[in-house]
């Protein structure tokens, strides 16, 4: 681990460590607004967190640093003392751990990726004081849906081999954006015969989408995410106005503030950890879009089992789980979480999230 920071608060030192990590992906994944060169390696952020009351144990998290929502590891680890400072000294029980989530929102509004690692890292922490994973502290249920597989941009015949290889997986999300797009899918619909999921994310026009509709329609494609840009709601409005898709709304969706504005616009929103600050907030924000008559996505980033495992902790809240981010990675340094004959993440007995470091 790296540079470590300290929070001392009524007589308790919070120690928060953190290492920047470059993972090679197992195949290359670009999206429709990748930069130039990218698509082979990632960046995910780690830390540790102890706490002086519990001595020997270590809270593990992570958060993705995305530089669309304006992070970077740099960024991160500059707000880590301002979110320590926010949290003090957290009760180590479920009600401790919603007012540690709360506090960090009120002290920044943005910055979902470190949130993400600090409060994955209490949920961690908690769980292990307590002995109990993290589904069963937020009170949530064991059951989950099954993940699906994303496949990046590419020429049509080598993502319709990409398919064809996770043609176990019982859906694909195919990312979309390009010039290709019809080509990819109907080369995909060739070796699979499963529900596609569409992530355009961001790369598509009105007239393009027009022009798709009817095609994804008739290839049995099941969803439409973020077609247009972020703050276009009023493309996505007429879009799934017209469609008899359901179009859900990801980049246009970043936490909880964001779902009254989506109301009557979209018919579905992707929560992700990275976004909406960890899984706390992301438990909140997957109820709160359930009560505001929302279809549920829980999605993630290429991070590594860390945050797949808590991402897991919330997704029975999830109609359509995308929680594939540490299969596409060519090694995930963590180890613990096992995915089912079903493709469902299979929640761990184990206190905290139920993942360690490999060789640790």
């Amino acid at each position: 681990m790296g540079q470590g920071e300290r929070r001392q608060g009524r007589g308790v030192t919070l120690h928060l460590r953190h290492e920047v990590l470059r993972l090679a992906l197992r195949d290359p994944f670009r999206i429709a607004r990748s930069e130039h060169g990218g698509g082979q390696m990632v960046t995910t952020v780690v830390v540790e967190l102890e706490d002086d009351r519990f001595p020997g144990l270590v809270g593990c998290g992570e958060g993705y640093p995305d530089r669309f929502y304006g992070e970077t590891p740099e960024t991160m680890a500059a707000v880590f003392p301002a979110l320590l400072a926010a949290v003090g000294a957290p009760d180590p029980s479920p009600a401790g751990l919603l007012v540690a989530g709360r506090a960090m929102g009120d002290a920044i509004r943005w910055n979902g990726g470190a949130k993400c690692a600090l409060d994955t890292a209490l949920h961690d922490l908690v769980g292990k004081v307590t002995r109990k994973p993290v589904h069963e502290l937020l009170g949530l249920s064991r059951e989950l849906p099954p993940t699906d597989f994303t496949i990046g941009l590419d020429e049509p015949a080598v993502v319709a081999e990409r398919a064809r290889r996770a043609g176990h997986f019982p859906a694909l999300k195919i990312k979309c954006g390009g010039p290709a797009d019809l080509a990819t899918l109907r080369a995909v619909r060739e070796v699979y015969a499963g529900p596609i999921r569409v992530d355009a994310n961001t790369g598509w026009t009105p007239d393009v989408a027009s022009v798709l509709l009817p095609e994804l329609v008739a290839l049995g494609v099941e969803l439409i995410e973020q077609p247009f840009s972020a703050r276009r709601l009023d493309w996505l409005a007429d879009l799934q106005a017209r469609s008899p898709l359901p179009i859900v709304a990801d980049e246009s969706c970043v936490a909880d503030e964001d779902l009254d504005g989506l109301v009557g616009v979209v018919a579905g929103v992707n929560v992700k950890l990275a976004k909406c600050g960890g899984p706390g907030p992301a438990a909140r924000m997957l109820a709160r879009a359930r009560e505001l008559g929302f279809r549920t996505f829980l999605g993630c980033m290429e991070e590594t089992s860390v945050v797949i495992a808590a991402s897991a902790a919330v997704a029975s809240l999830a109609d359509w789980v995308d929680l594939d981010g540490n299969l596409l990675l060519a090694v995930d340094p963590f180890e613990g979480l096992e995915l089912g004959p079903d493709h469902a993440w299979t929640l761990s007995d184990r206190p905290g999230l139920g993942v360690t470091r490999r060789g640790a």
